[in-house]
């Protein structure tokens, strides 16, 4: 059984990580102000219905189903990118190592540790600083397109002004002949 104590500890742990894992280390990266505030927010509510849910008779794997469909709900209604999900994961996963009551609190403090040193390093600015990547709509569709992707690599380094090290064409429509584009780039000097 729980105590309140306990809980605000864990809920203290959980805000405190919560706050450093997205205002500290992910908005000022990506400036994602609605993906910093949705994920705060899953955050809180999800640290309030595992908590609940950690208080009763409840299984490990039914906590994981909630878990999962919950992520998957989320993440499914619009398209985010990846470095978005992973924060977005790490938010919830933060709320969960902090709401599973029967995990001592030091073993729960070493996760968090783990998991936010993870993170700064993983992704820290000057690791990869080198490689930008951004989405393109072109309003016309290249010849060639998919036979020849080099040819797209040079027009594409030429009209942007940057070096383009690869990109992945994913959608064409040849109604509005329209070229939706992810292009992964390093700035020339």
């Amino acid at each position: 059984m729980i105590t309140y104590p306990d809980l605000l500890l864990r809920f203290g742990l959980n805000l405190g990580s919560m706050i450093v894992l997205l205002f500290c280390f992910y908005y000022p990266r990506y400036r994602h102000k609605e993906t910093t505030i949705a994920a705060a927010l899953f955050n809180i509510f999800a640290f309030a219905v595992l908590s609940v849910l950690s208080s009763v008779q409840f299984s490990i794997a039914a906590g994981f189903g909630l878990f999962a469909i919950l992520a998957l709900f989320t993440l499914r209604s619009e398209q985010i990118d990846k470095s978005d999900i992973a924060y977005f994961f790490g938010a919830i996963s933060i709320a969960v190592i902090t709401s599973v009551t029967g995990t001592n609190l030091t073993f729960v403090v070493l996760m968090l540790a783990v998991v936010l040193i993870a993170v700064y390093v993983i992704d820290h600015p000057r690791i990869l600083r080198s490689a930008s990547q951004m989405r393109v709509t072109l309003d016309y569709i290249p010849q060639n397109l998919l036979s020849e992707p080099q040819a797209l690599h040079g027009e594409l380094s030429q009209r942007l002004g940057v070096h383009v090290l690869s990109v992945r064409v994913r959608s064409v429509c040849y109604v509005t002949e329209v070229v939706e584009a992810e292009v992964d780039f390093r700035v020339q000097e």
